[in-house]
Formats: C-alpha cells, structure tokens, sequence
C-alpha cells in the first residue's frame, strides 16, 4: 500500500498533489506495484510469483502430509483408575505393528531440516518398516486421510460458524475456495481500515483547524467588545505607576535638599572628627577592659568562663569588705571628731 499524505500537504503542495495522485491511480497498484503488465520487469515478476506460488504450494502439501502423519500416531493408552478398572470401556483398534512402527518414524524423516545421506537412506529403506511400504500404503492412506478430513472440518467449523455442524463436512470441498475470498476480503478490509484512519486523521486536523479559527475569532470577539475597556485600565496603570515614580523621585530629592541644608560642611566635619574620637575612646575602652581582666585573672576572678583561683578571690573579696568597713569607721570617726569641736 502506498504511504498515505495528509490533505493538508496536498493542499499545500499542488504539484506534489498532481504527482500523488497519477501514482496512485495511473502508475501503481495498492499494493506498490506497477500497472503496466506488458513491460518487461511485470513479466519477469509474474513468472516469479508463479513459481514461488508453486514453491509455495509444495511447501505446504509437505508440511499438510508431515502434520497428517504425526498426527495419525495413536496416544499411548492411559492407565485405569481403581474406580473405572471394572468398567468397561470401549477402545480403539490397535494398529498394526508395522504401521505404527512406520508411523513413527516417517514424521523425522519428513520433517528433517538436513537431507540424510545416502548410506543412511538406503539402509533405512531396506528394513522394515520402509521395505514394506507398498503393503502398508493403504492402511497409511487411510490413516492420512481420516487426519486430514478431520483438520478440514474443523477448519470449516470456524469458516462456516452458522453452518448445522451435521452438515459442515459438505463445505469441506469449497474451503480453499472460502479462505481465498477471505484472505481477499481480509486484505480489503485492511486497505479500507488504513484509509479510514487517514480520513479520520485529516477529519481530525481538520477539526482542530476549525476550533483553532473558533478561538480566534472569540478572542477578536472579546477584544472588539471590552478591549476598549481594557486599554483604558492599563493606560491608566500606566499613568499611576508613572506619578508613583516621579513621586518617589522628588521625595528623594527633597529628602538630598533637606540634608544639604540641615548638615553644613562645618557640621559634617565635625560629626567626621566627633566619629573618630569616640572609635578611638572606643579602642582605648577596649585595651583598659582587657588590662582590667588581666589584673583581674591575676587575683584569681572567673571571667568568661576562663579558670581562676577561688582562694584568692576569697582572699580578695574578704579583704575589699575589711577595707570598706575599716573605710567605714574611719568616716564615723571624723564624724564625731567634727561634731565635739
């Protein structure tokens, strides 16, 4: 079948179209191949598929006869329940030895994908049960032929489902003929279900062209009846955020002109020298602090958590109390010595 081509490439491409379409219905079959039957290759293709159609046939008559003749072996007889062992129940006829012995070589040999030698194949023919295959031909025959008249009913069961199963083997000579207009109608319905789905695919893009052009129209639609509205809004956005800018501009340059004015350059260079003057009291702040904790690690003050000496923080903290007290008494000592004169 050809590669189909969406309408739209057609559309689109007219030359291309005028191409597609002489392929398709002056040059090519549905199938891809040619229509001129006289030229040359047609005949050297019709002379191939005849005799792979004979090929063909061969293959399957062998194939046919090798599935009749394996399937012609009887099933080993299955051993009796204890419950069925004294009923009786009727059982088919054994065949013969050799036949069965036939039978069950025949399907190797048929079926080998390797030709045997001639040595092996001579010898096998001339034993048993091969040197007596014209004896045993017609009970072969028969057997095949039972195979295969079962296989065909069964085949025109499922060709012929409304048919009386009573009845069904008298379609079995019309069966060839029923699956060759089966295949055919197969292969159309194939052919009409790939060109449904192409016709569904370009009904499809089709649609989706049509709701795309659906939508823009709705959209000009909406923009005709509130555009209007629309731009007003935004141009008025527009012109808000703009009065909001050229506000916040002119707070900061009032807030630059408030600052010159407030701050004078003798103003600002004294708060610079006031800055340095409290970053160096800050600087000699820090340098008393640490001298300070030093002295202080010396008489045996925990700082930060750091290791000290409690007996001389004891001692120290005992004699600062004496030395206050003894401060103490000295005052209330010059107090009274005040008061008697």
């Amino acid at each position: 079948m050809l590669p189909p081509v969406e309408d739209a490439v057609l559309q689109n491409n007219p030359e291309f179209a005028a191409l597609y379409s002489t392929l398709c219905t002056v040059v090519l079959n549905p199938d891809g191949t040619t229509k001129d039957d006289k030229s040359q290759v047609a005949i050297e293709r019709d002379a191939v598929r005849q005799e792979l159609d004979a090929q063909r046939l061969e293959s399957a008559k062998h194939h046919l006869l090798a599935q009749a003749v394996s399937a012609a072996v009887p099933p080993e007889p299955a051993r009796p329940s204890a419950r069925t062992a004294n009923k009786a129940a009727p059982q088919s006829p054994e065949l013969p030895g050799p036949l069965l012995d036939l039978l069950l070589l025949l399907p190797p040999l048929l079926t080998s994908p390797e030709e045997l030698p001639a040595e092996t194949l001579q010898l096998l023919l001339s034993n048993p049960p091969f040197s007596s295959l014209e004896e045993l031909m017609p009970d072969l025959a028969s057997l095949v032929s039972s195979n295969l008249q079962s296989s065909a009913v069964q085949i025109s069961r499922a060709v012929f489902p409304a048919t009386n199963p009573s009845f069904i083997h008298r379609h079995v000579p019309s069966l060839a003929r029923r699956m060759a207009e089966l295949s055919s109608d197969l292969e159309q319905r194939s052919d009409s279900l790939a060109e449904a789905r192409q016709s569904a695919a370009n009904a499809l893009a089709q649609l989706l062209q049509k709701h795309t052009e659906a939508l823009t129209l709705l959209i000009r639609s909406l923009e005709a009846k509130h555009g209007g509205m629309a731009r007003s809004l935004e141009h008025r956005a527009a012109d808000v955020s703009l009065e909001a800018q050229l506000g916040q501009v002119n707070a900061e340059t009032a807030l630059w002109d408030v600052r010159k004015d407030v701050y004078s350059p003798e103003v600002r260079e004294a708060l610079r020298n006031y800055s340095l003057h409290l970053r160096d009291g800050q600087l000699r702040l820090r340098e008393s602090m640490r001298t300070a904790q030093v002295e202080l690690e010396d008489y045996g003050v925990v700082i930060d958590g750091r290791t000290g000496d409690p007996r001389k923080e004891r001692a120290l903290r005992e004699a600062a109390r004496a030395y206050r007290e003894t401060r103490r008494q000295i005052e209330d000592a010059h107090s009274d010595l005040s008061r008697l004169r």
